[in-house]
């Protein structure tokens, strides 16, 4: 598996998301943050959205959950169709359980973690899950800049990774640039959530190849 972008469509044009998404071709997945303005201070789309936008895309959809009992509602976005499923760890009281299900109902299993969230008390989850998101930014709110203060944690999380022989993605979500890429490919990182630098682009789907190719340069 190389290094894989998925755009965020926090940033694009909501009134047209099913054209909007259609700027990005060349994108491997499309990343939709759901908050519940509990577990953020923000409010966004729900699961009557993504089965709608489902219906205008052939890309799979990366659904990222920042919500509150996540054991309760993350399955259902799961049977929906969405090809991934992120819950986060500091919200789900069952993070075993709710990954499994999340699988079971033929999704990839992801995790979550906030910028603060150390990784070691998770170490012997990195099985149960077919990606890790580690968080760059505070959730809640896209253009914010990118913390490079999270640059060891996901060092650590690829060691743990490979020490363990998995084959768990990790994903990085947060400030994600062409200034910023190439020091999460060279910390261990593989799959690139970027919201504000695609959609500001003029061309979305141009940004999606600048950033793959900035990431594959600086892939070991």
């Amino acid at each position: 598996m190389g290094i894989q972008i998925t755009p965020s469509i926090l940033n694009a044009d909501l009134a047209a998301l099913g054209a909007e998404v259609g700027r990005i071709p060349s994108a491997d997945w499309v990343h939709v943050d759901v908050m519940d303005n509990h577990f953020v201070p923000n409010l966004t789309l729900g699961l009557p959205v993504i089965e709608s936008l489902k219906a205008h895309t052939d890309l799979p959809i990366d659904a990222h959950l920042m919500i509150e009992d996540p054991d309760r509602w993350a399955p259902a976005y799961a049977e929906a169709g969405c090809g991934s499923v992120t819950f986060h760890v500091e919200a789900a009281k069952a993070p075993v359980r709710l990954a499994r299900e999340i699988r079971n109902q033929g999704a990839r299993a992801s995790m979550g973690l906030k910028p603060a969230t150390p990784i070691e008390p998770y170490e012997d989850l990195l099985g149960e899950l077919d990606m890790l998101l580690i968080m760059t930014v505070e959730p809640g709110f896209g253009g914010q800049k990118f913390l490079d203060l999270c640059l060891p944690k996901i060092r650590r999380a690829r060691a743990m990774m490979d020490r363990h022989g998995v084959q768990t993605w990790l994903q990085i979500d947060g400030g994600i640039s062409l200034d910023t890429i190439e020091r999460c490919v060279e910390a261990g990182a593989d799959v690139f959530v970027a919201g504000s630098a695609v959609y500001s682009a003029s061309d979305p789907d141009a940004m999606v190849a600048d950033l793959r190719a900035r990431a594959e340069s600086a892939t070991p």
